[in-house]
């Protein structure tokens, strides 16, 4: 009993990080795959080599809008850095601020 609590305790501390899950799911993934397409398949030559091909010719095909569609992930993740760089230089100064004041604020009068 008490076994069987700290292993299902490991297991959803593993399992909370977010690398973790995606491991899971794609080992889930491939073995759905592996069961409903059969090792057989996986292991073709002729099927991987023509995987290859329609894959090069989809990328030659639509190969500017791939590009375009990268520029602007990258543009757009750009712009998500120097947002967040901003936010934490206000939240930086703000805070240089409330250290400030009650340092220059004058002392309560004492009785």
């Amino acid at each position: 009993m008490m076994m069987e609590e700290s292993a299902r305790h490991a297991m959803g501390s593993m399992m909370s990080s977010p690398v973790s899950h995606g491991a899971v799911l794609a080992a889930t993934g491939f073995a759905a795959g592996r069961g409903l397409l059969g090792g057989v398949l996986l292991r073709n030559p002729l099927l991987l080599i023509g995987a290859g091909l329609v894959a090069g010719y989809l990328v030659h095909k639509y190969e500017k809008e791939i590009v375009l569609a990268a520029s602007k992930a990258m543009g757009m993740g750009k712009d998500f850095a120097l947002q967040q760089k901003e936010h934490l230089s206000d939240l930086v100064a703000e805070a240089q601020e409330q250290e400030a004041k009650p340092a220059d604020a004058p002392p309560s009068p004492q009785d």
